[in-house]
């Protein structure tokens, strides 16, 4: 085995407990749920200021071990069945989406030193909660949501369109309904669509309200309208893993996940042409 390969079954995820993959894992796991510590920590300004040392060592271990298993991911991944080409394989892992959450967790730290603004750079570190998101390719419950949303994608498409094109005409009929009276609340359509936001989703900040009684009468029917509006998506998320938990336990279960029926056991034996 090239070091290149064993390098990258260290890399990849692994299943098996004991093994150096898993080990592996596991530490990669606990740095990024550190990282996620450390920056809330931050800012609290009694805990900071005596561990301010602490702080940057560990965010400067941080920035080096994740370039370093960036770099080392980059340099395995033509090990990869999908990505085996050793120029265009690297180029669509580096787009990948989550070769780009490995990329943006560390980025920001190098900008400093190719004359970028610092206020810039301190924006960006809010990047480095994107090593959160990292943890969900070593979790299952995340490989279950990812294939919820993928499949209801087209369901969830339609249903933010529908509450966006609501969010609109709500938000131009307040404002033709409140502008005269109040022209400094409901100064603009956009502006408007502040309160329209707030509304539909059943928030109400109370920074705008409408005072005639037309834009009370349509500021409730629209409150009303808010509530079935937020529970549309919710609704078809819940249906989406309502029915990828019934296939995962049907697959189990030696059961069909289509139909229900029982898989004859020579159908389950038979091997995959990728197996042999």
């Amino acid at each position: 085995m090239s070091p290149r390969r064993q390098v990258y079954e260290i890399l990849k995820i692994s299943d098996r407990k004991g093994t150096l993959s898993h080990a592996f894992d596991v530490f990669l796991i606990v740095v990024i749920l550190l990282n996620a510590l450390a920056l809330i920590l931050e800012t609290v300004e009694r805990i900071y200021v005596p561990f301010r040392a602490f702080f940057q060592y560990f965010d400067l271990f941080s920035i080096l071990f994740f370039t370093a298993e960036y770099g080392l991911r980059v340099w395995t991944i033509p090990e990869h069945p999908e990505y085996r080409h050793p120029v265009r394989g690297r180029l669509r892992f580096i787009l990948s989406p989550l070769a780009l959450v490995d990329l943006l967790a560390f980025l920001p730290y190098y900008l400093p030193f190719m004359g970028v603004d610092l206020r810039f750079v301190r924006m960006l570190r809010i990047f480095r909660l994107f090593r959160v998101f990292r943890v969900s390719r070593y979790l299952k419950a995340f490989d279950l949501i990812r294939h919820v949303f993928r499949r209801k994608r087209e369901e969830l498409f339609i249903s933010l369109v529908f509450v966006a094109f609501i969010l609109v005409v709500t938000s131009c009929t307040m404002y033709f309904v409140e502008h005269e009276a109040q022209p400094k609340a409901f100064s603009s359509i956009p502006a408007t669509m502040w309160w329209g936001v707030a509304t539909l989703t059943t928030v109400g900040y109370g920074d705008m309200y409408p005072i005639t009684p037309l834009g009370k009468f349509i500021g409730s029917l629209i409150a009303i309208l808010g509530v079935g509006l937020v529970a549309l998506p919710a609704g078809i998320l819940a249906s989406g893993f309502s029915e990828e938990m019934a296939k995962r336990t049907n697959r189990q279960d030696g059961l069909c996940p289509t139909c229900g029926q029982e898989i004859p056991k020579d159908r389950e034996e038979t091997p995959k042409s990728g197996d042999i």
